[in-house]
C-alpha cells in the first residue's frame, strides 16, 4: 500500500526548487500557477532566502505549487497515479496539495484557495504577536497539560515525542522557562499561532470563497488532518480544510490510519523530509522515500511500483460509493435496513471503535444497488460499504 503526503510551513528552504527547474517543461507549469497565485514562484523557490519564504502569504503558494508540479512529474499521465495510490495526506497547507492530487479540486482552485488562506493567515497573524513552539520528547500526557496550564494549544501532534505548541509570544517565553520535565523546546520560525483560535479571521474568509469552488468526490481516499479519517466527498474534504486553518492538525492520528489501511510504502513530495522524518520514528518497518531533486524521479517511480496497490474504491460516472470512515465494527442503521432509495444525507450505520462511534451518511443519496457489507462486519479505513446509483439513472 503506497501513500503519498505533502509537507506543510516550515519544509521550504532557499533554493530548494533550483534543480527542479532546469526542465522547461516544470518550469513552464510553475509559471502557469505563479499566474494563477499571483506571486513569482520561481523566484521564491530559487533566489529568495529564508527569511522571505518564511513569510506565510509566500510559503503556502509556494509549497503547494511546487508539490503540484512534481506530482506531474513524478506521475506524467495521472490516470497511472490512480492506479497504484492507496491514499494522500498533506500536513496543514499540504492538504491543499493532497486534494489537489486526489482530483477533489483542481490545481488551479488550489492555488486560488492556498494564494488566500496565506494572505489571511499572514493578516491573523498580524493582529497579536504568536507563535509556535516544537516540544520534542517527554511524557506525552505531562506535554499536553504543562501546554495547556500556559494556556497554549496543541496545535500539531505529529506523533510519539512531538507536539507544537503554540500561542502569544509571552505565553511562549514563560513556557519555555517552565517546560515539561525530560523534553526539549524549540521555537519554529514560522509567523504566527496557526491551527488555533487566532487564526479564526482567516477561516471566515476562506469559508465565503469556499462556497464558490466546484468540488468532486476524490479518485482515490484522502486522510484528514481533523482526526485522521477517511474522506471520499469533495464537499467534505474543502469543508475540513477550510476549517483546519483554526483547528489542531492530528497528524499523529493520520499515522494511525496509515497503520489500519496497512501501508507499506510513504512517498514525500518536494520539499521532501519532515514527514518521511516522523514516519521513520512512528512506523517502523514503513519504507520511506522522501522526494527532494528531480534525479531521483526514477527512483522514486520504482518505489511507487514496489508499493503500489490500487485503492479499493473505485470511480464511475454512473454510481456511487459509500465508504468506511474510520476501522471498528459496522452497525447497520434500521432506517436504512431494506430500503430501496436513500435521501442524501441518510445515515446508513455506524462504526464503533474503542475511540468513539462515528456516523456514517450517505452523502449523496441514491438507489441502492448492492450492499457490501453486514451488520457486525470489521471495516477498515476506505472500505467501501454501500453502492448507489443516482436518483433517477436506472
Amino acid at each position: 500500500m503506497l501513500v503519498i503526503v505533502a509537507p506543510g510551513q516550515g519544509a521550504q528552504t532557499s533554493g530548494f526548487l533550483t534543480p527542479w527547474l532546469e526542465d522547461p517543461l516544470f518550469a513552464g507549469r510553475l509559471e502557469w500557477l505563479s499566474t494563477v497565485a499571483g506571486l513569482d514562484l520561481a523566484h521564491y523557490g530559487t533566489e529568495a532566502d529564508d527569511e522571505t519564504i518564511r513569510d506565510t502569504a509566500i510559503a503556502q503558494p509556494l509549497l503547494v505549487g511546487a508539490g503540484l508540479v512534481a506530482a506531474l512529474e513524478l506521475f506524467p499521465h495521472p490516470a497511472d497515479a490512480f492506479a497504484m495510490i492507496g491514499a494522500v495526506a498533506g500536513h496543514s497547507v499540504g492538504e491543499l496539495t493532497a486534494a489537489a492530487g486526489a482530483r477533489a479540486i483542481s490545481g488551479e482552485q488550489a492555488m486560488v484557495l492556498v494564494r488566500e488562506r496565506g494572505r489571511a493567515m499572514a493578516q491573523a497573524a498580524a493582529v497579536t504577536p504568536t507563535g509556535m513552539t516544537a516540544v520534542l520528547g517527554g511524557d506525552r500526557d505531562e506535554v499536553l497539560a504543562k501546554i495547556a496550564e500556559h494556556g497554549l494549544t496543541a496545535a500539531n501532534d505529529n506523533g510519539p515525542g512531538q507536539v507544537v505548541a503554540a500561542g502569544t509570544l509571552e505565553q511562549l517565553a514563560a513556557f519555555a522557562d517552565d517546560a515539561p520535565a525530560k523534553a526539549r523546546v524549540m521555537p519554529l520560525k514560522v509567523a504566527g499561532a496557526f491551527h488555533t483560535s487566532h487564526m479564526a479571521p482567516a477561516v471566515d474568509r476562506l469559508s465565503r470563497l469556499a462556497r464558490s469552488v466546484s468540488v468532486h468526490d476524490p479518485r482515490t481516499p484522502v486522510v484528514s488532518n481533523r482526526d485522521g479519517r477517511i474522506v471520499h466527498e469533495g464537499s467534505q474534504v474543502l469543508e475540513r480544510i477550510v476549517g483546519q486553518i483554526a483547528r489542531p492538525v492530528r497528524w499523529d492520528l493520520c499515522l494511525e490510519t496509515f497503520t489500519d489501511l496497512g501501508v507499506t510504502g510513504i512517498l514525500e513530495m518536494p520539499p521532501a523530509g519532515t514527514l518521511t522524518g516522523i514516519a521513520k520514528r512512528a512506523l517502523k518497518g514503513v519504507e520511506t522515500f522522501a522526494l527532494k531533486t528531480p534525479d531521483q524521479l526514477d527512483a522514486a517511480r520504482a518505489f511507487c511500483e514496489k508499493h503500489g496497490e490500487r485503492s479499493q474504491i473505485e470511480t464511475s460516472p454512473t454510481w456511487r460509493m459509500v465508504v468506511a470512515p474510520t476501522k471498528g465494527t459496522f452497525h447497520l442503521a434500521e432506517e436504512a435496513r431494506d430500503r430501496d432509495l436513500l435521501p442524501a444525507g441518510a445515515v446508513i450505520g455506524a462504526i464503533a471503535s474503542l475511540r468513539d462511534r462515528v456516523d456514517v451518511p450517505a452523502a449523496h443519496g441514491g438507489q441502492v444497488v448492492e450492499w457490501l457489507v453486514e451488520d457486525g462486519d470489521l471495516v477498515s479505513p476506505g472500505q467501501p460499504l454501500l453502492r448507489l446509483h443516482p436518483e433517477g439513472v436506472l
